[in-house]
């Protein structure tokens, strides 16, 4: 039996030391050779995926725990579990701008939270929201915040007390009434320590909606944000508890409290979901779980509105180890996610990975990190307005505090005559990326030399038309700048 099932997963920890190894990425990534005039053939339906590091944290901040979130002004939002101002190590809330610029927005001081664990997000007023695992007025229970996104306004909305829940791991959802709600991970009424369900409003009016038993029978310690469907109710997870062990539970929560417990995992079919549930465009939930299945290296799962489940994948290690983070629904309609949540973070390099998986299971590793890239990613990925996918990484980069960074489509170039002694250049692209384009006569020539100034991308698809200026052959390839 692993010893960590005597106990939920508590991430509120110092960052584990990770030793450095691999190669600085270099400035150009996903090079595509190509020969005209013979064009290049089309991409795959699934295309591949190469990571671009955006940002590398520091002494301060440092540490992010959480994803991000892309605010209305194009932006992205988070926080780390530590740095800050004079007052100490209790974590920021920091913005990036989407090329990678970086600035803090505020340090928690400890009387208004300390070591946010989980994400923020935007509510119908502009405004982001978020919580504090630790810190606040009252005993160190952690704490619920909102902040405009120029960070000049903060506004603390509630301090736990313990008997209304003691600290919240997992951010907020806003449901369709315009309250947000959320769940913490210990604490609850009658000295309970199983943890609870609430609702806060936008102006800080509290609602404490449920409070896992003693028994733990329902489930305890969630550390995942809830998901409301269409029905109206919320779904969530324990990542301990439930009707046979302390493999966690799937449950049901209706607006005003209503509780039903759904599904209790065995060990067999996974073991401590530390994550929230996505829904897929079948109506199906998907998630993960961080321990259990064939390998003990945790799983991925489906299951119904009415709590029929299907184990979809069964980690081993060389494709990962231990996902804690909720999975994120691609425009293709497959779900994207990171492994990474344990001290053998899993993939090729043992710092975690990124993955894809389909609705029926087949999964694809698409980075292996390798520490000075990024390593323990234990946040889940968001997608942008770019259609591409964001992340961070707890630890690892060149200055050993995490790393923001990028999913990209590796441009696959292909070429038509365009006549005259012409070829037009064309690649997949996403808006407002900047690609580089060089050539060389021969497949041996050691030097490439650039063929135009940097490319702005307006769209999906950009192009260039080149003179070949009486070449019979010429090799062409395009990158992505960071």
């Amino acid at each position: 039996m692993d010893s960590r099932r005597s106990q939920p997963v508590d991430r509120c920890v110092e960052p584990r030391a990770v030793a450095r190894r691999g190669w600085v990425v270099g400035l150009l990534l996903g090079f595509i050779a190509a020969s005209f005039p013979a064009p290049q053939a089309a991409g795959a339906a699934l295309p591949t995926l190469s990571m671009q590091t955006l940002y590398e944290f520091a002494s301060n901040p440092k540490n992010p725990h959480a994803g991000l979130v892309q605010a209305n002004d194009g932006n992205f939002y988070g926080t780390t579990q530590f740095g800050g101002g004079a007052s100490g190590e209790n974590g920021t809330i920091f913005r990036m701008t989407p090329d990678g610029r970086v600035a803090p927005l505020f340090y928690f001081d400890g009387t208004n939270g300390s070591c946010p664990l989980a994400g923020l997000i935007q509510g119908s007023d502009g405004r982001l929201y978020g919580t504090a695992a630790l810190g606040g007025s009252n005993a160190n229970n952690g704490t619920i915040f909102k902040i405009t996104t120029d960070g000049f306004t903060f506004t603390p909305l509630h301090s736990f007390t313990g008997a209304d829940g003691r600290c919240p791991m997992a951010g907020l959802v806003q449901g369709t009434d315009g309250s947000f709600y959320g769940t913490t991970a210990y604490g609850g009424a009658s000295n309970g320590t199983n943890g609870t369900v609430f609702k806060i409003t936008s102006t800080g009016g509290f609602t404490p909606l449920y409070s896992f038993p003693s028994n733990g029978r329902n489930g305890r310690s969630p550390l995942g944000s809830l998901i409301q469907s269409t029905d109206g109710n919320f779904y969530g997870t324990t990542s301990a508890g439930g009707a046979s062990g302390e493999n966690g539970t799937v449950f049901k929560i209706t607006p005003s409290g209503t509780f039903s417990s759904l599904f209790t995992f065995n060990d067999a079919n996974g073991s401590f979901p530390a994550a929230g549930l996505v829904r897929g465009a079948d109506g199906n939930f998907y998630g993960t779980t961080q321990l259990g299945g064939q390998n003990e290296n945790g799983t991925v799962f489906r299951i119904t509105p009415s709590g029929a489940l299907t184990t979809l994948f069964f980690f081993t290690g060389p494709n990962g180890n231990y996902p804690v983070a909720p999975l994120a629904l691609g425009n293709d309609g497959n779900f994207y996610g990171t492994t990474g949540g344990d001290a053998i973070f899993g993939g090729a390099n043992t710092f975690g990975t990124a993955f894809r998986i389909t609705p029926a299971g087949g999964l694809t590793t698409l980075i292996s990190f390798y520490s000075t890239n990024g390593a323990c990613p234990v946040a889940g990925l968001t997608r942008g307005n770019d259609g591409n996918f964001y992340g961070t990484t707890f630890q690892g980069g060149r200055n050993t505090g995490g790393t923001i960074f990028r999913l990209i489509e590796r441009p696959v170039l292909s070429g038509t005559n365009a006549g005259s002694g012409r070829v037009t250049l064309s690649w997949n692209s996403f808006s407002n990326g900047v690609y580089q384009v060089d050539y060389k006569p021969t497949v041996v020539t050691p030097t490439w030399t650039p063929l135009v100034m940097n490319v702005t991308a307006k769209s999906t698809r950009t192009s260039i038309t080149n003179s070949l200026q009486g070449a019979t052959l010429r090799f062409y390839r395009v990158g992505l700048l960071p």
